[in-house]
């Protein structure tokens, strides 16, 4: 494999390979900035384009596209507090914070600076594990899916920060609202009250968009001045302190990059879940989380390494095995297809030169993006100083038309207006948005892999597999670890108060 990794490289920096791998990465900047599109929608877009051109070319321009995607999502959720795809959705309880602060540069650079060097260290992890992949991949089945959403739900807890009760019935809400749609045991319908638009459930994205997008336009629409309630720094300095926060926070940028790259590699988890696993544990390995969610920069840089090394583990499954490890990874499948390429064991013994295109253009495209990012991040961060009652109204527009492109239904924009109001009045009486999201992004799989595993190992099943019962102890470290400080600091105060007071 690396006897090819020179030509490969050639390939892909040659006059038409560069000339692809530009327009795909500029394509992949413009869907992931606007609300509600991304990936899968920027590749089903350009797959039809591809049938006339050479595989080459065609795998340069569709990767180009997907890898640019996670790292420019990450503007609108800082600018203006709308996730520009739903793997960037934890970016925004920090980055707008930081945003209305008037230091939208130094989110913006640190954003995009854990977002190059998260795929970076996605595609390092993806060429090390591809010759022993397969092995990985199969440590997964029902019991392991089921530990990892009751892990995210345990971040609930740890992302309370003393609002315990109203993270708890946000969260409970959110599960609630998984339950609608196809019960996965019997097929029933279940909440649809008789319209097929229900029979698939909540749509994730709409919901996303209502919740931050649409939550906020009303928000800006009863507020006077701009998003920025301070005197916006909009120098070169401000960009670099961002990117130099990375190496600052390095251990939990390497950390939120693995476990971007481990969710990557189980197929059909998402750069949703681990944005919020990689913020879940930014918060719960921090001595100080009060800042957390009031523009603390680690709560940018955790979520963004992880949804950007996730794309590097995405490709394990679907080049060792041909199963999809993310929707845009189903269709760049399809693309890989339809040109006479098939996924499988195969593929890196007989064609080892595509998959290190892909890899190569998976970072390229990161670093491209990255660098315009970082040169226009100054005169983006003048945006915040706009008048909101201007900004607001374009805000709700870019949401409504997002959720409605998301695929096309009307009834989608109703989703997003509805999910917007319920997001405004949680905003307003203080209740956790981060549970309830939580919840929506893992019941689904939480309830069905459950039923999985007591079908195909029994109850035991949870405990009697290693990695399930080490994702499981892992969770309850999680809940216990942070009692247990807090119990020896305050032991701690009062033996020191007692030795001043002796």
């Amino acid at each position: 494999m690396l006897d090819q990794s020179i030509p490969a490289l050639i390939e892909i920096i040659s006059g038409k390979g560069l000339l692809f791998l530009m327009l795909g990465s500029i394509l992949g900047l413009i869907f992931g900035i606007l609300p509600g599109l991304g990936g899968p929608q920027v590749l089903a877009l350009l797959l039809p384009i591809t049938f006339t051109m050479e595989s080459d070319h065609a795998i340069i321009l569709l990767m180009g596209s997907c890898g640019a995607v996670a790292t420019s999502g990450a503007i609108t959720s800082i600018l203006i507090g709308t996730p520009g795809t739903a793997q960037n959705a934890a970016t925004v309880f920090d980055g707008f914070e930081l945003t209305k602060q008037g230091k939208a540069g130094l989110a913006i650079g640190a954003a995009t600076s854990s977002s190059v060097l998260g795929a970076i260290f996605g595609a390092i992890i993806l060429t090390l594990i591809l010759p022993i992949g397969r092995y990985f991949v199969l440590a997964f089945s029902y019991p392991e899916y089921f530990m990892m959403a009751l892990m995210g739900l345990a971040m609930i807890a740890v992302l309370s920060q003393g609002e315990i009760w109203k993270a708890l019935i946000a969260g409970g809400v959110g599960l609630l609202l998984t339950f609608i749609g196809f019960d996965p045991v019997t097929g029933a319908t279940r909440y649809t009250f008789g319209t097929d638009y229900l029979m698939d459930g909540i749509k994730l994205v709409p919901a996303l968009i209502g919740l931050f997008a649409v939550a906020e336009a009303i928000i800006l629409f009863s507020e006077k001045g701009s998003i920025a309630n301070e005197t916006v720094n909009t120098s070169i300095k401000g960009v670099a302190k961002g990117v130099k926060s990375v190496f600052e926070h390095f251990g939990l940028f390497i950390r939120s990059s693995i476990i971007g790259t481990i969710i990557g590699i189980i197929p059909g988890v998402g750069g949703a879940v681990a944005n919020f696993l990689a913020y879940g544990h930014a918060v719960s390995t921090a001595k100080d989380k009060e800042q957390f969610g009031k523009g603390d920069i680690r709560g940018i840089i955790a979520p963004e390494a992880a949804n950007n090394a996730k794309d590097g583990g995405a490709l394990v499954p679907t080049l060792i095995f041909g199963i999809p490890g993310s929707l845009e990874m189903a269709v760049l499948l399809g693309a890989l297809t339809l040109h006479g390429i098939a996924p499988g064991p195969r593929l890196i013994l007989d064609h080892a030169d595509i998959a290190l295109l892909l890899i190569y253009a998976l970072v390229l495209s990161n670093v491209i993006v990255g660098i315009l990012c970082l040169i226009t991040a100054a005169p983006l961060a003048r945006i915040t100083k706009i008048k909101t009652t201007f900004v607001a109204p374009v805000i709700l527009v870019l949401a409504i038309v997002g959720a409605y492109a998301t695929d096309g239904m009307i009834l989608d924009a109703f989703v997003a207006i509805i999910f917007g109001l319920i997001g405004y009045m949680m905003i307003r009486y203080k209740f956790s948005r981060v549970s309830l999201v939580i919840a929506l992004v893992l019941g689904e799989m939480m309830e069905s892999s459950f039923h999985q595993t007591l079908s195909r190992f029994g109850l035991e099943g949870f405990f009697t597999r290693p990695l399930s019962l080490a994702l499981f102890i892992i969770t309850l470290l999680m809940l216990i670890l942070p009692i247990i400080i807090k119990k020896i600091k305050k032991t701690n105060n009062e033996n020191h108060n007692r030795g001043i007071s002796a």
